[in-house]
């Protein structure tokens, strides 16, 4: 039984997607996941044009798998690092994994 002090479990982030894409998904989120991973890397490295192209990446390919959130962030990436903005980054970025630890697909 849950103790009543503890925090309630954060929501699910249901996201539909078509079943033809069922096959690609799994591929595609772990791919974010590793892209996160680059991320941290390349900034230790102040390495903004690695970031930038990654969150170019994510804008251009986020919505064609249905993952709008994942092309918005990506924009909001791709900006800040355009601006040398490491803080930006960085909170972006845990905005992004906060959604892929969230996300439920449903394929319909």
């Amino acid at each position: 039984m849950a103790n009543s002090s503890d925090p309630p479990p954060k929501d699910r982030i249901i996201v539909r997607v078509d079943p033809d894409l069922e096959e690609l998904i799994p591929t595609y989120l772990d791919n974010r996941r590793k892209d996160l991973l680059s991320i941290g890397e390349a900034l230790k490295q102040e390495d903004f044009s690695t970031v930038q192209r990654l969150g170019h990446t994510m804008k251009g390919s986020g919505a064609g798998y249905g993952f709008d959130f994942i092309s918005a962030v990506g924009l909001q990436i791709e900006d800040a690092a355009r601006e040398g903005s490491e803080e930006k980054i960085q909170n972006f970025a845990g905005d992004l994994r906060d959604f892929l630890d969230r996300v439920e697909v449903v394929f319909e």
